[in-house]
This record gives structure tokens, C-alpha cells and sequence, in this order.
């Protein structure tokens, strides 16, 4: 199986995102988010920047994301390892991210975003990973063995 395409197909099929962030003294946070994806590279979420992984990434912007499916009988199971910078995003990062976000969400049976839902005084904001590489587990060399791919 071509762990490049074994990568797409996780990414595309998932709506769920795990973000690991790390706070000023580097103790671990995770947290699973909705997202939207800009291709394989770019991802996109809402959340309150008051929020344990908001403060994080304000303070160190350095990302890891993981995307897998949790409904998959067990060990079967295939995830995409990412690694990245996240960012809140404002002015024309903003108003083209929050269009994806928001076409995305509707496409998944949510509701529209705007911007009053992510700009002040309302509580949520608009924010982005821009992943630098992903990894999956090679199942031919087991355990736990990532290897380094493309989608």
C-alpha cells in the first residue's frame, strides 16, 4: 500500500484533528478540534483564545497534529502524524481561511461561520497549522515505525 495515498485518504475521511501544543515551560496539552483543510498542509480550526492550547500556541507557535479514525477495529488502526506551526489568524488570513472553514463546516452538515463569529467581541477566533511534515506508521517494519511521506 503507498503510504503517501494511505495519508489522503486518512486526511480526507476524518473531520477531527488532535493539536499538541506545549505551554512557556513546556508541559503537553492535547486537544481534538474540528477542522478544515487547505490541501494536506494547511489546517484550520475555531476555538476561544482563552483556551489551554490558544494560550500555548500564543506563547510557542510549534504544533504536532495527529489525524485518525477511532471507529476501526482494533489493530487496524492508521494515523497521520503532523508537525507544524499554528497561528490565530487576522486581516486577509482571516476573512480566506474563515471562507474554507465555513464552506467545509457547512459541507458537514454544520452551519455557516462569519466573521462576527470569530472577531471581537465574540468569543472564538479563527486559527491555522501550516504543517512542515507528516508521518504514518509503516506496518511492514512494526512497532510504531513512522516513516516520513507526502500527500
Amino acid at each position: 500500500m503507498n503510504l503517501d495515498e494511505v495519508a489522503r485518504d486518512i486526511l480526507d475521511s476524518n473531520m477531527y484533528v488532535v493539536i499538541a501544543t506545549a505551554d512557556e515551560a513546556g508541559g503537553p496539552w492535547a486537544s481534538p478540534v474540528y477542522f478544515a483543510a487547505d490541501g494536506y498542509h494547511q489546517f484550520y480550526w475555531v476555538s476561544s483564545p482563552d483556551v489551554q492550547h490558544s494560550r500555548n500556541l500564543a506563547a510557542r507557535p510549534h504544533v504536532y497534529l495527529v489525524v485518525f479514525d477511532s471507529t476501526v477495529p482494533i489493530g487496524t488502526g492508521q494515523a497521520v502524524y503532523m508537525s507544524g506551526t499554528a497561528e490565530q489568524l487576522t486581516g486577509a488570513e482571516l476573512d480566506r481561511g474563515l471562507e474554507l472553514y465555513s464552506r467545509t463546516a457547512v459541507g458537514h452538515g454544520g452551519r455557516p461561520f462569519t466573521a462576527a463569529d470569530v472577531r471581537e467581541p465574540a468569543p472564538y477566533r479563527l486559527y491555522r497549522a501550516t504543517v512542515t511534515r507528516h508521518w504514518v506508521l509503516d506496518r511492514e517494519n512494526p512497532p510504531d515505525h513512522r516513516v516520513p511521506v507526502t500527500p
